[in-house]
């Protein structure tokens, strides 16, 4: 194949093939840097100076690593396999490694894109014939008995007799049937010619005896690493001495990367997984049907996000001293709402992100709405359910690891700190466009959209491959049980190597998590509809309704296109301008709640009211109706209707809000589709009849009331010695309890009470909203650096070319010879002032030396225009903008060489 074919955005610099990394990407282009800069925007986190320092800034592990953990299976197995290639590798080898003798063709056809993808991100370089691998990942992923390859290979003939004498060396090339050589290299090169020469080295194995290849059998996946004793069985003595096993430490012995790779048949992975496992469906439904699921599911959630709020209207529970709601407030919320506690927990994260709830800040610091809920209660259902949505699926705090422990043991909250998981929006939007790629209506199985993710991303740190299914894991604790003497038993990996660390192993655990509960979410919040995506949970991803979300997970390997690639127009063309992603994700929220709203039910302005002293709400209220019943009305139960029932307490607090009864009967009157039924008439009146005939005051407090006969009723009451009530005249009585408890004891006694005013007027008491001071919703913690938009990537790519082009560019002074790129010129005032006024006149451009007023120093290529009044006014280059600089601050200048690009 042409190299063209594996490099789709890579060009040969011209002079032949780079000799590094640096070279490579000089020889791309604008676009083939985007596309780079796009996938690993840690790389312009500060934006280098030029191309040299961009190299080195991606051969850094920490960069390698995190580039290392963003691909997929295939392109890492792709990595894995160059890492036990030659370096450098053909194209051919590669190929080989993964396609094994019988060639693959699904493996074969989707080599070149996965090649490709790793060109793009600066993890390989090279044409065809000379690929290499950034050291670091080589590093990372190469076989050593610390960190044992993901292959499951063990070191070449080489390496592992780089420290065996000469003549053991000269007798395994004897006892291999090969004629002697004159030094260790050549014959441990006739070694390694042996075991890759397919014809020869079966010949050998067939002679070799059951039980040898029976040792090399089970050695062959890995671990290679094997144990023997001192005076091992004589079928490990035949392979010991035909270099089939190899010594690497007094007592252990590995098997070849050579011998390995031909019993293997060429493949370097047990297991080779070109393309992505399809997305299965668990079943399928109407559209219609799903759609009117998920907006009956959107609905409950307006409902519970209420429900909840208005519980905490008059200030929720306290803020522990660490920050969170403690246990006991979030079983009490979970009684409430009547949903399980994991339930209850996402309910509460979901308002605090979206910026509904949050503490007060008080001394006595407590949880309440802050003043956005009112603003959200004023919009349209279908508006306010945008906004949890989209609040979800941005956000990065995870209310499933509330009541897990952190690093210092300590248990996680609901609303706490350390719920933050950077990976959740992301998996967030991965699960519900795997769910888009199916056919309208069909749900996924979550085996299946678990196994997608994973080979999405299987691994995390570039150390570990995960096996897959029936595959055995390349660092098990045992790979084989212990066996006599005579028999090769394989090391234990916790002493030849490091187990994948914890927090590897729970950031691979983590995402499936997120994503189960990403699926479980989703259907609470009316995303989903009996599992598959709606079409408002569909515009809500940025899809238009119908399109599946196929375009960058195509069937084809060849064909796919991860997310980073992305074309950027080229200069000199005007780029279009970048899309705001908050601007796209308001727009999608907005066409979610459009698609959204004729979908919920309408608010009605009536209730049914029955005789046995309860009103029957057959679908949602209007707010005003809603607010007033709830009030008057206690909610006795909820469902498809709400029954409210009406009770002397329900009544009287009604009237402590101002009401009077005929406020009642007009508002009952008006908003009932049935008769006010005579029982509720009656308790309506009866309640009002008493309701302030006794007034409370300060005293401490004190009972005044017409009638002295009620007083002395009071008075003779057991249940009154606790308030301490003494008569002051015939209708007054005296309390040593304050106000508040006058009024709770009176009434548990069965009267109805009024708080009155120092100026004997009765109070109106009202429900008082708690609210917090104006806050904002918490800020999603990112996953590294945010991926850059075109403007910068453009104006990152014009530095760093022009950065480079000053810093490799040959220069020469005035009237003297070229000199090397890095050495500044040191030029006199008269001199530089002569050169700039010469290339006003001339057009030329000047390499610069300039110190700016924080005193750091820099190099330029300018283009001057104007030179007056100590100033020089140029065209800078590494800015790609007219600039102005003080004569004094440039500290030499130099002519740029006449061969210089």
């Amino acid at each position: 194949m042409s190299t063209e074919e594996h490099t789709p955005t890579e060009a040969a610099p011209t002079g032949g093939a780079p000799r590094s990394l640096a070279e490579a990407l000089r020889g791309r282009d604008d676009r083939s840097l985007a596309v780079l800069l796009r996938a690993r925007p840690d790389l312009i986190t500060p934006v280098p100076t030029d191309l040299t320092q961009l190299a080195t800034r991606a051969g850094t592990r920490a960069s390698v690593v995190r580039a290392l953990e963003r691909l997929d299976r295939f392109a890492l197995q792709t990595a894995q396999a160059l890492a036990v290639a030659a370096d450098p590798a053909p194209y051919g080898e590669l190929a080989a490694l993964l396609a094994g003798d019988d060639a693959d063709p699904a493996v074969t056809a989707a080599l070149p894109h996965a090649l490709g993808t790793l060109r793009d991100q600066a993890l390989v370089w090279g044409p065809d014939d000379r690929l290499r691998l950034v050291r670091t990942a080589r590093e990372l992923l190469a076989p050593s008995p610390q960190h044992p390859s993901p292959t499951g290979l063990g070191p070449t003939v080489a390496e592992a007799t780089a420290g065996m004498s000469p003549g053991r060396v000269q007798e395994i090339v004897a006892a291999a049937g090969l004629p002697s050589t004159h030094d260790s290299v050549s014959a441990v090169t006739a070694l390694a010619s042996l075991f890759t020469d397919r014809r020869r080295m079966a010949a050998l194995l067939a002679a070799a005896p059951p039980e040898s290849v029976e040792v090399l059998t089970r050695l062959v996946w890995g671990p290679p690493y094997g144990q023997v004793t001192a005076n091992p069985a004589a079928h490990l003595r035949w392979l010991l001495d035909r270099g089939l096993l190899l010594p690497t430490a007094p007592g252990t012995v590995v098997i070849p990367r050579e011998v390995a790779l031909h019993l293997r048949g060429g493949r370097a992975h047990r297991e080779v997984q070109p393309v992505p496992p399809p997305v299965e469906a668990s079943g399928a439904h109407r559209p219609q049907v799903v759609d009117a699921t998920a907006a009956g599911q959107a609905y409950t959630a307006l409902a519970t996000v209420e429900e909840l709020l208005k519980d905490w209207d008059e200030g929720g529970p306290g803020v522990l001293r660490a920050g969170g709601l403690s246990v006991r407030d979030l079983k009490r919320t979970a009684v409430a709402l009547d949903v399980p506690e994991p339930v209850a927990a996402f309910w509460v994260e979901l308002a605090y992100a979206a910026g509904l709830l949050a503490s007060d800040g008080e001394a006595d610091e407590r949880y309440a709405a802050t003043p956005a809920y009112d603003e959200w209660l004023e919009l349209p259902a279908a508006e306010r359910w945008a906004r949890l949505a989209t609040a979800w699926l941005t956000a990065t705090r995870t209310p499933g690891v509330i009541g897990e422990r952190d690093a210092k043991d300590r248990t996680l909250s609901a609303l706490g700190p350390g719920l933050d998981r950077s990976a959740a929006p992301e998996v967030r939007h991965r699960v519900l466009a795997l769910l888009a790629g199916l056919p309208e209506g069909a749900s996924a199985t979550p085996d299946s959209v678990l196994a997608r993710l994973h080979w999405e991303r299987p691994t995390r740190g570039g150390q570990q491959s995960h096996p897959a299914p029936g595959q055995p894991s390349s660092v098990p604790t045992q790979t084989q049980q212990p066996a006599q003497s005579q028999s090769a038993q394989s090391s234990s990996s916790a002493q030849s190597a490091p187990q994948p660390s914890a927090r590897s192993r729970q950031g691979e655990d983590l995402r499936a998590r997120i994503a189960r509960w990403t699926l479980a979410e989703a259907e609470s919040l009316g995303v989903t509809g009996r599992g598959a995506l709606s079409s408002h949970g569909r515009a809500l991803l940025g899809l238009p309704p119908g399109t599946p979300a196929t375009a960058e997970l195509p069937e084809t390997p060849g064909d796919r296109l991860p997310a980073h690639h992305v074309p950027l127009p080229e200069r000199p063309s005007a780029p279009a301008p970048s899309p705001d992603p908050v601007a796209e994700q308001a727009a999608a929220a907005s066409r979610a709640a459009r698609l959204l709203a004729p979908l919920l039910p309408e608010p009605l302005d009536h209730v049914l009211l029955q005789a046995d002293l309860t009103a029957v709400a057959p679908g949602p209220l209007k707010r005003p109706l809603a607010d007033v019943l709830g009030v008057l009305a206690d909610v006795e139960s909820k469902g498809g209707a709400t029954v409210y029932r009406f009770t002397p307490g329900s009544v009287r607090r009604a009237l402590d809000a101002g009401r009077s009864a005929s406020d009642l009967h007009d508002f009952l009157t008006a908003h009932s589709r049935t008769p006010v039924p005579q029982p509720l008439a009656y308790l309506i009146d009866d309640v009002a009849r008493r309701h302030g005939h006794l007034r409370i005051g300060a005293a401490s407090a004190y009972v005044r009331c017409d009638d002295d006969a009620m007083l002395s009723e009071i008075l003779a009451d057991k249940r009154s010695q606790g308030l301490g009530l003494r008569r002051l005249a015939p209708t007054v009585l005296a309390a040593q309890a304050d106000p508040a408890s006058l009024l709770d004891g009176l009434r548990a006694m069965g009267y109805a009470p009024a708080a009155e005013s120092a100026e004997g007027d009765v109070l109106i008491t009202r429900a008082h909203a708690h609210r917090t001071p104006p806050r904002t919703a918490p800020e999603p913690v990112p996953d590294g650096p945010p991926a850059p938009d075109d403007t910068l990537l453009g104006a990152a790519i014009r530095a760093i070319r022009a950065g480079d082009l000053a810093s490799t560019a040959p220069r020469r002074t005035p009237g003297g010879p070229a000199t090397p790129p890095g050495t500044l010129p040191r030029t006199g005032s008269a001199e530089t002032l002569a050169t700039m006024q010469a290339a006003v006149l001339t057009g030329e451009a000047l390499w610069i030396g300039y110190v700016n007023a924080e005193g750091s120093a820099s190099q330029r290529v300018i283009a001057p225009v104007r030179v007056e009044g100590g100033f020089v006014t140029a065209y800078d280059h590494t800015a790609d903008e007219v600039r102005t600089f003080p004569l004094h601050r440039i500290t030499g200048v130099a002519e740029l060489a006449d061969d210089a690009t």
